[in-house]
C-alpha cells in the first residue's frame, strides 16, 4: 500500500459520517479520552503539587523527591498497565488513569519544586520583615511568583497524558486509542493514520490552550522579554532591581 493511498484512506475515514455518530463515534470517544486524561492529571496534581510546593517552601528534601519521581519514568506506561492487570486495579480505563497519573507526577512535582526554590530569597526576607507568617508568605508572595513554572509543569503533564491515554486500547480501555488499534488489527492503515491525526490534533489544541493559560497566570512584570527588563533596569534614574529568578 502506497503512502498516497494511506493518506487518501485516512481522509475518507475522517469524512465518513458513520465514524462521527453513535457511542463508538469520534465525539463520544474524544469525550471519554479527555475525561480519562483530566482525571489522571487531577490525581497527579493532587499528589505532586502539595509535595513540590511544600518542599520548595521549606527548601529541604526536594532534591531526593524529584529524583525519586523522575525514576518512575524508567518504567514504561505499558509495563505499568500490564502490572496493574494482575492486581485489583485490573484492565480498562481505571488502570489507564492510574498509570497515566503516575506518568504525570514527575513534571508536575519537578516544576512546582523548581518554581518555589527559584523565588528570590529577598522576597522571603521582605515577607518576614512585613510580619507575614510562613503560610501567608507562601500564598501571597512565593506561590504567585512560582506560578508560571507550576503552570508549565501542568501543561507538560497534560499533553503527555493525552498522548499516552491511547494505550488504554491495549488493555480493553476506551478513548481514541481503539481507533488506532482496530485499524492495525484489520490492516486499515488509513484508519490508523486518522486516529493518530486525531490524537495529535487534540495534543496541539491542549498545548495551545494551556500556553495561553500559563501566560494568563504569569505576572505582567515577568512576561516582558529579559532584554527589555534589563533595559528598563539600566535606564537613567531607574531604581536598582534584582533580575527575577
Amino acid at each position: 500500500m502506497t503512502r498516497t493511498s494511506v493518506t487518501g484512506d485516512a481522509v475518507t475515514w475522517l469524512n465518513d459520517p458513520l465514524n462521527w455518530t453513535g457511542p463508538a463515534g469520534v465525539p463520544a470517544r474524544l469525550a471519554e479520552h479527555l475525561g480519562m486524561s483530566a482525571t489522571a492529571v487531577l490525581i497527579a496534581a493532587a499528589v505532586a503539587l502539595p509535595v513540590g510546593i511544600g518542599l520548595g517552601h521549606v527548601r529541604r528534601g526536594g532534591g531526593f523527591a524529584v529524583v525519586l519521581a523522575n525514576a518512575s519514568r524508567a518504567l514504561p506506561t505499558l509495563a505499568l498497565l500490564l502490572i496493574f492487570a494482575s492486581t485489583a486495579i485490573g484492565f480498562g480505563n481505571r488502570a489507564t488513569i492510574v498509570a497515566a497519573a503516575v506518568f504525570a507526577i514527575p513534571p508536575i512535582l519537578t516544576n512546582a519544586y523548581t518554581g518555589m526554590v527559584g523565588v528570590d530569597p529577598d522576597v522571603r526576607d521582605a515577607a518576614r520583615g512585613m510580619g507575614l507568617t510562613g503560610m501567608r508568605s507562601l500564598l501571597q508572595m512565593e506561590l504567585p511568583l512560582a506560578l508560571p513554572l507550576v503552570a508549565a509543569g501542568l501543561r507538560t503533564a497534560t499533553v503527555q497524558v493525552i498522548a499516552t491515554v491511547p494505550l488504554a486500547a491495549l488493555v480493553g480501555g476506551g478513548g481514541l486509542g481503539p481507533i488506532i488499534v482496530s485499524g492495525f488489527a484489520n490492516r486499515r492503515f488509513g484508519q490508523v493514520l486518522a486516529g493518530a491525526l486525531l490524537v495529535a490534533l487534540v495534543c496541539l489544541l491542549a498545548e495551545g490552550l494551556l500556553a495561553l493559560a500559563q501566560r494568563a497566570v504569569t505576572p505582567v512584570a515577568l512576561r516582558a522579554p529579559r532584554a527589555a527588563r534589563r533595559r528598563r533596569a539600566a535606564a537613567p534614574g531607574a531604581a536598582v532591581a534584582r533580575e527575577p529568578a
